[in-house]
């Protein structure tokens, strides 16, 4: 990572400065902006209401795929654009980003096809699950659109292994394999789009926890949202990145509203060791009883589920109802029969709110996934041009990004210099390819750190290539182990809260590490966290008892994470992904 003064500052360091671009929303696709613009040479701003990736972005199913179900309503520039994103991130991303083995269950041959033609006709059609048939010409679509640049196995149909027979409800006969991919850690991803922004261009900065309020002329007036003060800047283009809050972002810079609606999809995370096993590293794509499509994979060894997709108005006020992980825990009685599940397997939950094109449709699955780049010319309040981001997919994120710094480069007058297409992101530059290059690599971080090798795949598996410079900085350090997470060390911890732009023990518990997710979370910890963090950005005690309160209190009511007992990390902590880029 970058210097922290050079790469994350707080609203008052802004005073009085001038930037090319201010970007509005730092969650994916206002990052993807940011790097962007930075590699043409655009000297950029980039700035949050709340922290980095906080947003939709850090609450995505950890998928990174085309969109299969997309081809029923014709998308097929959509799932084109997707594949070839999914198919870039794979190679730009290695490190954060894997093949995904993915199953149908199939229970009929002939299933779906009326209402699978009545969509793709634009008609709306009752729910009903897809047969052999329709997921067969629907898969050989969807490899065909992907086909550019593509690493991932063909897909496959088959009877139902006898390994798995067991597993589904009896009414499968067929399953149906294809692959797409998954990232274990977005958030950590936009931080290191950020990092490379910032390298490319080091007048390019970011601020989290910073409030856009208003905009008169040329100045954008800024407020703190820990400490309330304000400053002004002045630009001469802005983007509206914001997502979900794209309307309400809309308001204080004086431009076109009504763009953008949201609906929320509610994901769980459950200690289920039974299924974990019985997928065996695979992800089950497949239709609720209500035509809802869900899916459930092992994730970081628990398991992943989701998602819901309902209307919301505020996306500032979301969260994991009751009625979901009610909803989401009996689709999988229903897939799998023969297992219990339980709210006691929920770990942890999360929520996050699609930014979708406002539609006139009947059922929130059937809103169209298309991003758009609109742009409001100035006008009597506004002196310069806003850019808005409408829409838009985690997976191609890239693109959109493409799309919109090419109208700011317009706008401003200058030229593209150089594609982001082939560029590798933060730690997959100089990525080990293949498995013996890369237990070379784990050798070569051991013997310059002195770090034991279960301490180095760790490193490894978060910051990919950046490992080796962190071990380094780490064993300097000391690197003692957290009393109540030894996977991670104090010095991991302080680097992570002085130069990723921790500025809530929030930000560090969620985003900045996988604790959460995990379920490894315990009130301990989090006390041990709060410690070194509050020594690393200079808290004192009533700050440190602040934020542990704040922080469990998100935890337990947003969340549903359990924080009363001590885990045994040394026994359950699951393993990281393995070092193979080409395992699943």
């Amino acid at each position: 990572m970058n210097d922290p003064q050079q790469t994350f500052v707080r609203t008052p360091a802004l005073a009085g400065r001038h930037f090319s671009v201010v970007i509005v929303g730092a969650g994916i696709n206002g990052v993807g902006v940011f790097r962007d613009l930075s590699l043409q040479g655009v000297d950029c701003l980039v700035v949050d209401k709340g922290d980095f990736a906080a947003g939709a972005s850090s609450a995505p199913s950890r998928m990174i795929h085309g969109g299969l179900r997309y081809l029923e309503s014709g998308a097929f520039s959509l799932v084109a654009e997707a594949t070839r994103e999914r198919n870039r991130l794979l190679r730009n991303a290695p490190h954060l980003v894997r093949p995904l083995r993915t199953m149908v269950p199939l229970s009929s041959r002939f299933g779906g096809l009326l209402g699978s033609a009545l969509r793709f006709a634009g008609r709306s059609a009752s729910p009903g699950a897809r047969g052999l048939f329709v997921v067969a010409l629907g898969l050989r679509l969807y490899e065909l659109l992907g086909r550019r640049q593509c690493v991932l196995p063909g897909h496959r149909i088959s009877r139902v292994p006898p390994a798995d027979a067991g597993l589904f409800r009896p009414s499968v006969r067929w399953i149906a394999t294809y692959f797409d991919a998954w990232i274990s850690h977005p958030e950590w991803l936009i931080l290191e789009l950020m990092a490379d922004a910032c390298r490319d261009q080091p007048r390019s900065v970011a601020a989290n926890y910073c409030q856009l309020t208003r905009c008169d002329g040329k100045a954008v007036t800024l407020r703190d949202e820990i400490s309330g003060e304000q400053v002004q800047v002045t630009a001469d283009v802005l983007v509206n990145a914001s997502g979900a809050w794209l309307d309400h972002a809309a308001q204080a810079l004086a431009g076109a509203g009504s763009r953008v609606m949201g609906t929320k999809g509610s994901h769980l995370v459950l200690d289920h060791p039974a299924l974990h096993d019985a997928l065996d590293g695979r992800m089950t794509y497949f239709e609720a009883s209500d035509g809802r499509v869900c899916i459930v994979y092992p994730f970081l060894g628990r398991v992943l589920l989701g998602s819901t997709d309902i209307p919301v108005d505020d996306p500032d006020q979301v969260a994991t109802a009751p009625h979901e992980i009610d909803y989401l825990l009996g689709v999988l009685r229903e897939l799998f029969p023969r297992l219990r599940f339980g709210r006691d397997d929920v770990v942890y939950t999360f929520v996050g709110v699609r930014p979708l094109a406002r539609s006139q449709v009947e059922r929130p699955g059937q809103i169209p996934r298309e991003h758009a780049v609109a742009v409001d010319p100035p006008n009597a309040a506004r002196a310069v041009p806003l850019v808005s981001l409408v829409g838009g997919k985690w997976t191609s994120f890239r693109s959109l990004a493409e799309q919109a710094s090419d109208e700011v480069l317009r706008q401003l007058g200058r030229s593209r210099v150089q594609s982001t297409a082939q560029l590798p992101i933060g730690g997959a530059a100089a990525w080990p390819a293949g498995v013996q290059a890369m237990e070379r690599f784990l050798a070569h971080v051991g013997e310059r750190s002195g770090l034991n090798p279960r301490r180095v795949g760790d490193l490894v598996c978060r910051y990919g290539s950046q490992a080796l410079a962190l071990a380094e900085h780490f064993a300097h350090a000391g690197d003692a182990p957290l009393r109540h997470a030894p996977a991670y060390s104090v010095a991991e911890i302080r680097y992570l809260c002085v130069h990723t732009g921790v500025a809530r023990l929030s930000d560090l518990v969620i985003r900045r590490t996988l604790l959460a997710i995990r379920g490894q979370l315990s009130d301990p910890l989090l006390a041990e966290l709060a410690d070194v963090a509050g020594a690393a950005l200079h808290w004192d005690s009533a700050r440190r008892r602040e934020e542990l309160q704040a922080c469990a209190a998100i935890l337990r009511e947003r969340h549903h994470a359990r924080l009363a007992a001590v885990p045994d990390f040394d026994a359950s902590l699951p393993a990281e992904p393995t070092m193979d880029p080409a395992a699943p």
